[in-house]
């Protein structure tokens, strides 16, 4: 894909957001989770030239397709992720969660090893992507204060789309700052926008931290996934894909593989079928992923902000 190149071959060219001590041969020498970056990118994809998923490096097309399941039916249980073999969620739960369960097994607060094991054994994600998209502004526990009445955005996306899809207002929003302090993570990418033009759905996502080495390949597929999803539920065609991205960086100890996987030439990108109408009834076994060809994996490593 073109688009994602380009935003990474202008980001290695970008600034060091944190500072960062060079050797008298330019190398760095102190990293301290150091990006290289620049300030908003726009992806843009057309479908019709294939799923988004890169070639350049192989991804695990599984993995996101778990994830996707899990936000759209609202899951906010570790285990859930991972009794599918999507690891994602492993090193994260709810803070608030972790903090009772540090108290509650022994640990001392600023046991900065014991929570991280805490924090492992912990099943609760909080209210995170899914659970705003489906249940937004739903009290969480008993712990929280200002709540109202619950609104599941993203069943009146699937209705408004059947019923009226050139309606302006099919916005889903993961952003909720009254429950961001029991989320495992504040959301990278919060909202998502759908636009009907003739019978063609188009899907804009909107992302504030972006790491375009590990979180934003991950993040195209699933919104270029959603987008079939909905379109074969609307019964439309699918349309374009776009990304806005805000904080695009790159880790400092990615950079030799970010050229690395500059340098690889893409292969034709795969087709994807969806084998279920009803997006509310898929699962992440309903598609059929056909053409992909891609170089080998590359390790990058899981920096979060």
């Amino acid at each position: 894909m073109k688009a994602y190149q380009d935003i990474v071959r202008e980001t290695l060219n970008g600034e060091y957001k944190h500072p960062v001590r060079f050797n008298e041969d330019d190398d760095v020498v102190e990293l301290d989770n150091s990006t290289i970056g620049i300030f908003a990118a726009v992806f843009r994809h057309n479908m019709s030239e294939g799923f988004p998923l890169l070639t350049t490096k192989r991804m695990p097309l599984k993995t996101i397709a778990v994830e996707l399941e899990g936000f759209i039916k609202g899951i906010t249980s570790k285990k859930w992720y991972q009794e599918r073999d999507c690891k994602i969620w492993n090193e994260w739960a709810n803070p608030k969660q972790v903090k009772l369960n540090m108290a509650k097994w022994g640990y001392l607060f600023d046991d900065k090893e014991g929570q991280k094991e805490v924090m492992g054994e912990t099943d609760d994600l909080g209210p995170i992507y899914g659970y705003q998209w489906s249940n937004f502004n739903k009290c969480y526990d008993e712990y929280d204060d200002g709540c109202v009445k619950n609104y599941d955005q993203f069943k009146d996306v699937c209705e408004k789309l059947r019923e009226n899809p050139y309606d302006r207002r099919m916005v889903v929003s993961a952003w909720n700052p009254v429950q961001i302090s029991r989320m495992a993570l504040p959301p990278c990418h919060f909202a998502w926008n759908i636009v009907v033009y003739g019978n063609k759905l188009n899907l804009i996502w909107h992302q504030r931290s972006c790491d375009l080495m590990l979180g934003v390949p991950f993040n195209i597929a699933s919104y270029g996934l959603l987008l079939l999803l909905l379109a074969k539920h609307a019964n439309l065609e699918p349309g374009e894909l776009v990304g806005t991205l805000n904080d695009c960086h790159i880790y400092v100890d990615q950079i030799d593989n970010a050229r690395e996987q500059l340098s690889r030439t893409p292969h034709t990108l795969p087709s994807m079928h969806i084998q279920t109408d009803n997006i509310l009834e898929w699962t992440n076994e309903d598609i059929q992923l056909e053409g992909y060809n891609p170089h080998p994996s590359l390790k990058f490593g899981l920096t979060v902000h």
